[in-house]
């Protein structure tokens, strides 16, 4: 197959299928309009978010036998329509279950210490012991929100925390194991103190954390968004932060970023992300949860393998 590549990638996939006897060919950084006039000539083409492929641009590839995402989230491609064209859609988000799982546990934890908070004091010479106490996650109750390959991979590395882990998952039963128990969301509302979102982003989960779903909870709460960030409304979330309904929040996404995640809007941030940054109560990261050097390497070899797998 003639393949197209368009974002950046770990050398084992071209390698994996070049070997396999594909033709490659790489262009980064063009233009929507440039990708929609030459996709007929490809079989298959591989992204990560450099841009999104919607019904006209599926509608002008005419050959095309597979669209493949470096990554696990598919929101940038209509997948529906391109399955109904017979074109396979392929992601590989079983290639950073393991560095989400282990991010969301390090941001809790270092909110749950304090640890940025005394890190900066100590570096000014501040010896704020008491100030400082921190919070077991032992005997506390975290809802997962989404179990499949990050939400699982979360709750794997809760288990000898003592945690009680119970999760929510509107698409799936019966998948209760040693590391979760299954529940409803009405259990969720009523037991837990840590709530992590592991969705994908949809019409359904957009917005679906705002203020009428955090009143719901019975106990305050701390979130954990390492999925997608329109999924949470951040002027819902300050107006919890500052009522104390949120005790804190870690979030490795905003609804601020734009389709690449690579930044967010710089001029005229909204006030409510102006609050987050000034917050000890929050925690921020890049979206980098799952962006380790593994996974770079296993998100492009799970790609390779499927599309193997599937044509080979």
């Amino acid at each position: 197959m003639k393949i197209l590549i368009v974002d950046p990638v770990h050398d084992i996939l071209p390698k994996t299928l070049k070997n396999a006897g594909h033709d490659i060919e790489f262009r980064y950084a063009e233009t929507y309009q440039h990708y929609a006039s030459i996709i007929s000539s490809f079989d298959g083409i591989i992204i990560r978010s450099g841009i999104k492929i919607d019904e006209a641009f599926i509608n002008l590839s005419k050959n095309l036998k597979f669209i493949a995402r470096v990554g696990a989230g598919m929101e940038n491609i209509d997948v529906s329509y391109a399955e109904s064209k017979g074109i396979i859609c392929f992601n590989s988000p079983e290639g950073n279950r393991t560095a989400v799982g282990e991010h969301a546990l390090g941001m809790i934890l270092s909110l749950f210490n304090n640890l940025n908070r005394s890190d900066w004091e100590v570096r000014q010479a501040l010896w704020q012991r008491e100030a400082n106490r921190g919070i077991e996650l032992e005997g506390k109750t975290v809802g997962i929100i989404g179990y499949g390959n990050m939400g699982s991979a979360f709750a794997k590395r809760l288990c000898g925390f003592g945690s009680n882990v119970i999760a929510f998952d509107k698409y799936k039963k019966n998948y209760s194991d040693d590391y979760v128990q299954e529940t409803s969301m009405e259990e969720l509302f009523q037991e837990c103190d840590i709530v992590s979102l592991h969705t994908p982003l949809t019409d359904e989960t957009k917005n679906l954390i705002n203020s009428e779903w955090i009143s719901l909870f019975q106990k305050n709460i701390y979130l954990i968004n390492t999925a997608r960030g329109p999924i949470l409304n951040t002027k819902d979330l300050v107006v919890a932060l500052k009522s104390g309904k949120v005790s804190g929040a870690c979030l490795d996404v905003l609804e601020y970023e734009k389709l690449g995640f690579e930044n967010i809007e710089k001029d005229d941030l909204p006030e409510a992300f102006q609050y987050l940054t000034k917050s000890d109560r929050v925690i921020l990261s890049p979206h980098i949860a799952g962006w380790t050097h593994e996974s770079n390497f296993k998100l492009s070899k799970v790609i390779a393998d499927k599309i193997l797998q599937h044509f080979n």
